[in-house]
Order: C-alpha cells, then sequence, then structure tokens
C-alpha cells in the first residue's frame, strides 16, 4: 500500500511539475513571440506624429513643417526633411517635389508615383514628425508675448492660457483678434472678463494660422 502511494504521488508531482512548463511556454509565446522585424514594411497609409493632439489623416502640410519620409528597403532613399518656404521638399534620388497643400497620404502617393522611375514597387510612408506651418502670434499685455503653433483646434482663450495668461494690468475687456480674410484685414473683438464668466461665449472664435490677437 505504502509503494502504491509514493508511486502515485510521484505521478501526480510530474504532471503538476509538465504542466507548469507548457503553462510558462504559452505564457512566452503570447508575449514575446515572433514579432515583426524593427525595418518590416509600415502601412502604405500615411501617419501624422501626436503632435499637440493632431492624429487627423487630414491634416494639410505646410512650410516649416517637419517630414520622415521612409521608403522600405531603399534607407539610402529615405531621409527627414523640412517643408521648405516655396512649399517643396527635397529627396536623395527624387530631389524637389511639392509637399505643401497635401496631406500626408497624398504626399506618399506623389513620391510613390515618382520613385517608381528609379525603383520597382516603391513602399513609402510620411509621417508628419511636427507641425509648425499653423501659427498664429499673441502680443502686449501677457506673460509669453510671440508665436505659437497650433496643431490642433485652438481658441482664444486657449492660446491666451498658452502665452502664461494676461497681465494685472491688461484691458481684459478690450482684446481683439486681427485676421486676414479674402485679402482684407478684419478686426473681431475679444472680452476676456465676459467668457471667462461663461457670458458670451460666441466670441471665443476658433483661431486660424496667420491670426494676430492683441491684448492692450
Amino acid at each position: 500500500m505504502t509503494t502504491r502511494l509514493r508511486t502515485l504521488t510521484t505521478l501526480a508531482l510530474a504532471l503538476a511539475t509538465a504542466s507548469n512548463v507548457f503553462a510558462q511556454q504559452g505564457r512566452g509565446n503570447a508575449n514575446g513571440g515572433a514579432k515583426a522585424p524593427a525595418n518590416a514594411p509600415k502601412s502604405s497609409g500615411s501617419a501624422v506624429a501626436p503632435s499637440g493632439g493632431v492624429t487627423s489623416d487630414d491634416y494639410v502640410i505646410g512650410p516649416d513643417d517637419t517630414l520622415s519620409v521612409l521608403f522600405w528597403r531603399d534607407k539610402d532613399m529615405s531621409a527627414d526633411v523640412e517643408v521648405r518656404p516655396d512649399g517643396k521638399i527635397s529627396l536623395p534620388v527624387i530631389n524637389e517635389i511639392v509637399a505643401a497643400g497635401l496631406t500626408a497620404e497624398q504626399l506618399r502617393a506623389r513620391i510613390t508615383e515618382a520613385a517608381s522611375k528609379f525603383v520597382s514597387e516603391p513602399t513609402v510612408s510620411v509621417v508628419v514628425r511636427s507641425i509648425n506651418s499653423r501659427k498664429v502670434f499673441i502680443t502686449g499685455m501677457v506673460a509669453k508675448p510671440g508665436d505659437y503653433s497650433i496643431p490642433g483646434r485652438t481658441t482664444v482663450l486657449q492660446l491666451i492660457a498658452m502665452a502664461g495668461g494676461l497681465h494685472e494690468f491688461a484691458d481684459a475687456k478690450n482684446i481683439t483678434i486681427n485676421r486676414l480674410e479674402n485679402g482684407h484685414q478684419v478686426s473681431l473683438r475679444f472680452n476676456y472678463k465676459d467668457v471667462s464668466k461663461g457670458k458670451n461665449l460666441k466670441q471665443n472664435i476658433e483661431l486660424k494660422p496667420g491670426d494676430t490677437v492683441i491684448v492692450p
């Protein structure tokens, strides 16, 4: 009887050990299993790097934006570039190509077409690394006047916060937004005190690139 119990105990321990080993191997495969190579091709779709919360594929590239153009298996053609004031970028082999006014996906398609003259079936990704073209300006009685990039939707109140807030003696009721519309300068009023109290919120407009907020 004793011998039989010892045998059963030994079998039970062996089964438990084997079960534990298989479980650990299963976890290893789940967590550290086959991974795509670091240089695996990206999706043919374009990407906009999260800069200030921007993730929309509809973002239109502009001057001063920085981009990464990546060619799968053609590293010599890849490059980090800045969009010039004339809206163009310079790439190895392809040379100059217009980037401003296009989305990342549209630019990817254009680069792919241009590269197909030099390589067979190019696989290209375009990544917007930083957005610098969407600038607004704030001047006057704020803590940090200057130009600010607005990668996403930004209101007057948000820009004032980005600029460190108003000075103690700022004329908070008579802030103006200067904007160019259809070739003409227009001036819009903004009453900080009203908006901060939840009144007349329509004047807290969404800013457009090129707007200048003046705090007297």
